[in-house]
């Protein structure tokens, strides 16, 4: 029994060394109570055992007992009744009894002390359990926790989006879209009315050389 304590001490004491070091602790936990629920269910049957077979010494024990006092009120039947030799044929198989009874009495006696302690580890396998998996639980819920403040300070941190920020700029891009468009229409009327003026020029230098056709033809005629 103190063979399994031991070891069991030395389990907890590398669980909470691993513990330290592990980036995984919820899964490090689970293997654990799963080797200790696998350890529950071999100290229980083990207890189970234990105690038939502690029972069973009780009673081998006591009917030995019995069979002691049957035998002693039988010699003291016979002594009365003055036939010494059945009264000690009685006795002698008292003292065998008795013998019998004081070997099963040791044998139950150990095997209820080793009950007690089984009885005491099986306990503090199941507090144990309950408590790391408390550890466990707890565990999830800091996780849980540092995995919403990651969700946080990557929502609000310098680097994020921000709304406001992002409509600016695409105001920013609709206006350029608006001046550059308005700067092409205004080349475009400018070129209109650069052509139409240089039209206009033309067409008088084309009117004036008309005239002057005009008075030669006069003036040749």
């Amino acid at each position: 029994m103190s063979v399994m304590k031991r070891v069991r001490d030395m389990t907890v004491a590398t669980l909470n060394e691993r513990l330290e070091k592990s980036d995984d602790p919820v899964r490090l936990i689970d293997q654990f109570l799963w080797s200790t629920h696998q350890e529950i269910g071999q100290c229980e049957q083990l207890y189970r055992q234990y105690a038939s077979h502690t029972d069973q010494l009780k009673r081998q024990w006591q009917d030995a007992e019995q069979w002691t006092e049957r035998r002693e009120q039988q010699a003291l039947t016979a002594l009365k009744a003055g036939e010494e030799n059945a009264a000690k044929l009685a006795l002698q198989d008292k003292v065998a009894h008795a013998e019998r009874a004081e070997r099963y009495r040791s044998l139950y006696e150990q095997s209820r002390g080793e009950l007690l302690e089984l009885e005491q580890l099986l306990q503090e396998l199941r507090d144990e359990y309950r408590n790391v998996y408390d550890r466990r639980q707890f565990y999830i819920a800091r996780m849980e926790s540092l995995r919403l403040q990651q969700r946080l300070n990557a929502r609000f941190s310098p680097g994020a989006t921000d709304p406001s920020q992002m409509l600016r700029k695409v105001d920013e891009q609709l206006t350029d879209l608006e001046l550059e468009t308005k700067s092409l229409r205004d080349l475009r009327r400018m070129g209109q009315e650069m052509l139409y003026q240089a039209g206009t020029v033309v067409q008088d230098v084309v009117e004036r050389e008309m005239e002057n056709l005009k008075r030669k033809l006069q003036q040749g005629g």
